[in-house]
């Protein structure tokens, strides 16, 4: 019952009892009658009960921190007609409080459009919804309230800033904007026939392997010019301080994700490696969509990336063959041992350079000089500094 409807119920039961005080009917005719409109209304529900069906629409489901989400909520009525209908949106408390909404009532087939705005601030994987449909009968004596199953996935992003081109030099030159051949580790195989995909040139398509597998294939590069860059983040809880968002791991994952964007556009095929190897890599067939989709696959695994409760470095991707080429590290505090195993992968890459975060012990400006006579360059990123200025000095 609503407070309408308990109100009512009050009202029915004092007339009745006044009625048969006083000895008058008419009261009691009255009472009897305000005391039957809610409990008819109650059995009238429970007998058909509302039937409220709700489809979620995210503007975006990949959005960066710091941006805004578009949420559109259509809400309709495939029973008979109801009372007036709040809807109560479920949102995680990182993504603010519930979205409240009173609509009027619904006629049987009537349906409604809702909308409202994610504010993000934290990367992460979001649940939005379910949502909590109260409806009742159209004098709004009762109250039924439903969840609507069904949520809504919301993926936000480490948050990442421009950074500037600075010269990125190395021991092997490609072509004319010192391009890295793909040489490691005798080079990675080329396919040099593939099915044709959408989009491709026509002119590439190889008639005689089409004719003979049925099938349209087209011819690729024999050997491509690129440029290579394996980026490292070390994520471990040994090396940050703090916890949850306050760690300075959110720094380090929002300086990484700020490089795969920069090295991407700049041309390069970003290989992204954490503390603990692989992060997990896409599919060939992913792969093969561009870069723009190993971007977003990149950023995806840092949104949800967590810290590492292993105290060892791993580096075991470097005996795979994939070493070479640029490689850029994200770090942070780095034990003894961990600073002997950098100085060996800066000697397999072609140039190395190190984004150091400052921690707050002290030993960010030190560590720094060791890597430098280990032959990368380094540069601290300070606590609330800009990566653009560090980036920028490691240019120099």
């Amino acid at each position: 019952m609503t407070i309408r409807g308990r109100c009512l119920l009050g009202a029915g039961l004092a007339a009745v009892l006044c009625g048969v005080q006083v000895g008058q009917r008419d009261f009691v005719r009255i009472g009897l009658v305000v005391l039957a409109a809610p409990l008819l209304a109650w059995v009238l529900v429970r007998l058909r009960p509302p039937r409220i069906w709700l489809h979620r629409n995210l503007g975006a489901l990949r959005v960066e921190a710091g941006e805004t989400a578009q949420v559109e909520v259509e809400v309709g009525n495939r029973g008979s007609r109801t009372g007036p209908l709040l809807v109560e949106e479920q949102l995680p408390r990182l993504l603010g409080s519930r979205r409240d909404f009173l609509l009027d009532p619904m006629q049987p087939g009537e349906q409604a459009t809702l909308r409202y705005l994610l504010r993000t601030s934290q990367r992460g994987r979001y649940a939005v919804g379910p949502a909590l449909v109260h409806a009742g009968d159209p004098l709004g004596l009762v109250d039924v309230a439903r969840t609507v199953p069904g949520t809504d996935t919301l993926l936000v992003t480490p948050r990442t800033e421009a950074l500037p081109a600075i010269a990125l030099s190395g021991r092997l030159a490609g072509a004319g904007d010192n391009r890295t051949r793909e040489l490691l580790g005798g080079g990675n195989p080329d396919v040099t026939i593939r099915e044709y995909r959408r989009g491709d040139d026509l002119r590439r398509i190889h008639w005689p392997t089409s004719a003979r597998t049925d099938t349209l294939m087209v011819r690729r590069e024999e050997m491509e010019w690129q440029l290579r860059c394996t980026l490292l983040l070390d994520h471990r809880r040994f090396s940050h301080r703090g916890h949850g968002h306050t760690s300075t791991l959110e720094p380090a994952v929002s300086a990484t994700a700020s490089l795969v964007r920069h090295l991407s556009a700049r041309g390069f095929e970003v290989h992204l490696r954490t503390a603990a190897g692989h992060p997990g890599q896409p599919s060939p067939a992913a792969v093969d969509e561009g870069v723009g989709h190993r971007v977003h696959h990149q950023l995806e695994q840092l949104a949800v990336l967590a810290a590492a409760p292993s105290e060892r470095l791993d580096l075991g991707w470097v005996a795979e063959g994939q070493q070479g080429g640029l490689i850029v590290a994200v770090v942070a505090r780095l034990g003894v041992e961990d600073r002997h195993r950098l100085a060996g992968l800066a000697a397999a890459g072609d140039a190395a350079y190190a984004v150091v975060l400052d921690t707050g012990d002290g030993e960010a400006a030190g560590l720094c000089a060791e890597l430098a006579r280990q032959g990368w360059r380094a540069a601290v990123l300070p606590a609330g500094g800009a990566l653009a200025a560090t980036w920028q000095e490691l240019g120099r």
